[in-house]
């Protein structure tokens, strides 16, 4: 059944709660009750199908990683691991954790704990609009950028159309707009696995509602020419949004020479996803936000009433301490390259090749299949992701501190 406005509408509680607030493993329940609420069960299909795939339930989903998008498919790669590991290196997380900075500041706040945070949301809210030159209103932050990809989906794509992105990418957002009965038109990498970003364009038809880049793109570690990536999106935001996320973006060497933001601040219509979760190290306190323009914000807002609200006091406490901080982030960096160039030599010493990446994961490709080798490394108390490239079985592994790296090395050489 294709989902309409009304009903939408109609479930705001939904969105606000559930869908928006990072919360996913509590929607069964949350959606029953949505039922019991509003009427038949059918009227929160739509929503749940943007969570779930045709013909299974969440929790089946979990145990079938190929099944699954973004968070979900790293969640459920974590379901299926045996015991503890030695390397957890699956899910794209920055290993070094908080700065000692962020840390203190969440312990210092926790006598703060019986309030709500709004002052401080405002606070955090206020320093990033600072640093990027932007308005108020052209900002919203949330619970991970994870809520704000599923509101994109719902706020653009409700009433179907397509979304054009590269393929293999984040499938997060395309994958949820499927769900709610969209068409997602994958266009190939290059032969270099970066975005073909003239194959993009000529994709694009007048159904298309959004287009989606990566960059840094994952699952490849690959970026796009600068100079071509904001030529694409200048010409091609004049006729439908081009969403641009840069999840990874702060471990490339100049991220400010890279970032659309700028397109932005000159007008275009494109959306800028941001997240804490990767050089900040706050993948478990879940912190993100998009810049857009202002008509976009308010948008979006109909569909993530929650927002930046969803957000807890030590969340939003540590991405205070973290923003910016230089001397921190240029130590994660320094730590990461050590660990993926002791990567990249490990593979080249066994005969592997590799995508040269410039973010803190690596794709290369395997010699076995694919769920079987992460199997063999779960064994190992190795957690890794395979990957199906070109109809080839590939490995994503995260990049690890060094112990973790000597552990990869360890088992692998047991397997390659």
């Amino acid at each position: 059944m294709r989902t309409t406005n009304k009903s939408i509408n109609r479930r705001e509680w939904l969105k606000t709660t559930a869908l928006f607030t990072g919360g996913l493993t509590m929607l069964p329940g949350v959606l029953q009750a949505g039922a019991l609420a509003e009427g038949p069960a059918k009227e929160a299909s739509a929503t749940f199908d943007a969570l779930t795939l045709p013909g299974t339930s969440a929790s089946s989903n979990l145990h079938n990683p190929a099944r699954l998008s973004g968070l979900q498919a790293d969640a459920a790669s974590a379901a299926r691991i045996p015991g503890p590991l030695k390397a957890r290196l699956f899910a794209n997380e920055n290993p070094f954790g908080p700065s000692s900075i962020a840390k203190k500041a969440m312990i210092d706040c926790m006598d703060n704990g019986y309030q709500y945070p709004f002052m401080l949301l405002k606070d955090l809210e206020a320093k990033i609009c600072a640093y990027e030159g932007i308005d108020a209103n052209m900002l919203m932050t949330s619970a991970g950028s994870s809520p704000l990809l599923l509101g994109s989906a719902i706020s653009l794509l409700s009433n179907g159309g397509n979304i054009v992105s590269a393929d293999p990418t984040y499938d997060d957002l395309p994958t949820r707009c499927e769900k709610i009965k969209a068409t997602w038109i994958k266009v190939p990498l290059k032969p270099d696995y970066t975005h073909d970003l003239d194959a993009m364009e000529k994709a694009i038809t007048a159904e298309t509602k959004l287009v989606y880049i990566c960059n840094p793109n994952n699952p490849t570690g690959t970026i796009v020419d600068v100079a071509k990536l904001k030529d694409f999106c200048e010409r091609v935001s004049k006729k439908v949004p081009v969403f641009v996320d840069e999840a990874y973006i702060d471990y490339l060497p100049d991220p400010a020479a890279t970032t659309l933001i700028d397109g932005v601040k000159k007008g275009q219509n494109i959306i800028i996803a941001r997240t804490f979760s990767k050089v900040y190290g706050l993948a478990g306190l879940r912190v993100g936000y998009v810049i857009a323009q202002p008509a976009m914000i308010e948008l979006l807002g109909h569909y993530a009433a929650a927002g930046g609200y969803a957000l807890s006091l030590p969340a939003i406490t540590a991405a205070l301490a973290s923003y910016n901080d230089k001397a921190y982030i240029d130590e994660v960096k320094k730590k990461m390259e050590a660990s993926k160039h002791f990567l990249y030599e490990t593979l080249k010493s066994e005969g592997y090749s590799y995508i040269p990446s410039y973010t803190n994961f690596v794709m290369f490709p395997l010699k076995m299949e694919g769920q079987r080798f992460v199997e063999e490394m779960y064994k190992r108390e190795v957690g890794l992701r395979n990957w199906k490239l070109n109809n080839e079985d590939w490995c994503r592994i995260s990049i690890g501190r060094m112990d973790e790296m000597q552990a990869f090395a360890t088992a692998f050489k047991e397997l390659s």
